[in-house]
């Protein structure tokens, strides 16, 4: 990237937002690529590399669950949906999608900024720019977590994991036992210290189950310590 900015696209099709939006992002020091519809968003991050993508969920022609879905197919870029609505069926579904988080309208810029300087902190400790991580492999009875290839595998066949459940999933795993509360892991897994949903948490959880265990409603590896939060443990061997 020129002048080593990060690249970040504003998918949002309502104007006064979206100038409001690259404005304060382009005095942070940012570069900011504009899309005011789904379609043109989509081959924007496709076409653009951009480092992260705010993502509007009422769009034209093709809403903003279709663009992260699509997105998720070909990059682990990370996405942060914008929404004007508080049901919490459209939130879960943009994380079920694959979206990193969500922000809801009216929002500060503020907490905005924060967070997209928390996900670009995170892909930066993740993917250091010219790096090459060694292979490391790491197993805990039936799983095998290879930090190398930020892959996930049980019984030796790859799980379809996010970038964001697998970076929970490793937080979890090398404190085996420990008990985490929902707030400790936006902090450190998110790096959201002030800022964030807790349910954010229980979604990623949920989903790291329904990918992980036999049974996701009789889980093994990811437990919850009722009134408290949750905890890694590798099942007995039979």
């Amino acid at each position: 990237m020129e002048d080593g900015k990060k690249r970040v696209l504003v998918i949002e099709d309502e104007v006064s937002i979206s100038d409001i939006i690259r404005f304060n992002l382009t005095k942070e020091g940012y570069d900011v690529v504009t899309a005011y519809d789904g379609r043109d968003g989509l081959e924007k991050a496709l076409s653009q590399s951009p480092d992260l993508i705010l993502l509007d969920i009422m769009l034209p022609y093709m809403d903003g669950f279709e663009v992260c879905r699509r997105v998720r197919e070909k990059s682990s870029v990370p996405i942060i949906m914008l929404t004007a609505k508080e049901e919490e069926v459209d939130k879960v579904l943009g994380l079920e999608l694959g979206a990193d988080d969500y922000i809801t309208k009216p929002f500060g810029m503020r907490e905005l900024v924060a967070r997209i300087k928390s996900n670009l902190r995170r892909t930066d400790m993740i993917f250091p720019a010219g790096s090459e991580k060694a292979d490391e492999i790491r197993s805990f009875g039936s799983l095998e977590l290879d930090l190398g290839r930020y892959e996930v595998r049980k019984n030796g066949v790859a799980l379809d994991l996010t970038l964001r459940e697998f970076e929970l999933l490793k937080y979890l795993a090398e404190r085996e036992g420990r008990v985490f509360s929902r707030e400790q892991l936006l902090t450190e897994v998110w790096g959201y210290e002030y800022f964030g949903d807790i349910r954010t948490v229980d979604v990623t959880v949920r989903r790291l189950r329904e990918k992980l265990e036999d049974d996701s409603s009789d889980p093994k590896y990811i437990l919850t310590k009722r009134g408290i939060g949750y905890y890694f443990q590798r099942p007995a061997e039979n």
